[in-house]
């Protein structure tokens, strides 16, 4: 049975329509969003409460406390064994959220440890936005071990590290898998929105999360031991509130840093999905977007061999 891919960058409009075609084609939403999988960050990450999720069900999300450090091949096993179980129920698995990997550790033959050519796509963009410096500090904060053997201006070395440790989960001394082929058959939607629109929607977004009790929750979370968790510390928002906490910025300036590492991940995001041709890319911003993918959905299926 076919998974359906509900993807793109963060505030174009997935949520919405993963529960639209969840209710047109009797789904159940798997999450694809790697800080949604920690408990508690939830005001951030806007994850759907349950009394908004419309009856559908939704699965892999609230998994891990803020501690543990991300692990693709542990939520490739979980998502995985969501999929089984939601299809050997008769029901439709929508794969729904905007971390390009974990969607493609799902859908393709993907061994860890592993190499993969987008995330290198993605770091090395980073790489060249923010400087190898920034990166180096990430891959100390990481592991410590390789930031010590690697010189802080080695841009090449710091990627290839940061990229074998977000793939296992692991200490940079992985071996590398071959290339990986399709694991499920799938139909992938990908959900954008013009630049300009998705920008205010973004700042929207952000300030909407403040009024929520952003950093409250926040604080909360501190007590759970956010500070320490190497992954869910780096969340966006959550950092810059502890930065905040930490009084290291004002408020304001947590906020607006928020919005602009915000829009900064958006464009990371439509560089990893942009280079797969096998999304079908739809406007968030149209009235009939939820139609569209239904057309979508029913004219790939239909040509599926």
């Amino acid at each position: 049975m076919t998974v359906i891919a509900v993807v793109g960058p963060t505030a174009a409009g997935k949520t919405a329509l993963s529960l639209a075609l969840a209710e047109e084609l009797g789904g159940e939403v798997v999450n694809a969003d790697s800080m949604q999988l920690y408990r508690g960050l939830d005001i951030g990450t806007a994850k759907v409460p349950v009394g908004e999720r419309r009856g559908v069900p939704h699965h892999v999300l609230d998994i891990w406390p803020v501690t543990e450090p991300a692990s693709v091949a542990e939520y490739q096993r979980l998502a995985r064994a969501a999929i089984d179980d939601i299809q050997a129920r008769g029901k439709v698995p929508l794969l729904v959220g905007g971390s390009g990997l974990y969607v493609r550790a799902v859908l393709e033959e993907f061994d860890f440890p592993g190499t993969d050519a987008a995330l290198r796509a993605s770091l090395e963009a980073e790489l060249a936005e923010v400087g190898a410096l920034a990166l180096h500090e990430r891959l100390r904060a990481a592991d410590p071990v390789a930031a010590s053997r690697i010189l802080p201006t080695n841009g090449r070395r710091i990627v290839r590290a940061l990229e074998v440790i977000t793939l296992t989960g692991q200490p940079f001394a992985a071996a590398l898998p071959s290339a990986p082929v399709p694991f499920y058959p799938s139909v992938q939607i990908g959900v954008d929105v013009a630049g300009p629109t998705l920008d205010e929607r973004v700042a929207t977004r952000v300030s909407a999360m403040w009024s929520a009790g952003l950093i409250p929750e926040t604080r909360d979370l501190v007590a759970e031991g956010l500070r320490e968790g190497r992954t869910a510390s780096r969340a966006l928002g959550y950092q810059q509130v502890l930065a905040f906490l930490a009084g290291e910025c004002t408020e304001q300036e947590a906020h607006d840093e928020t919005i602009r590492a915000t829009r900064r991940f958006v464009r990371r995001q439509r560089t990893w999905f942009r280079r797969d041709p096998r999304i079908a890319w739809l406007d968030g911003a149209d009235p009939a977007l939820a139609t569209m993918a239904l057309h979508a959905v029913h004219a790939e299926c239909a040509g599926a061999p």
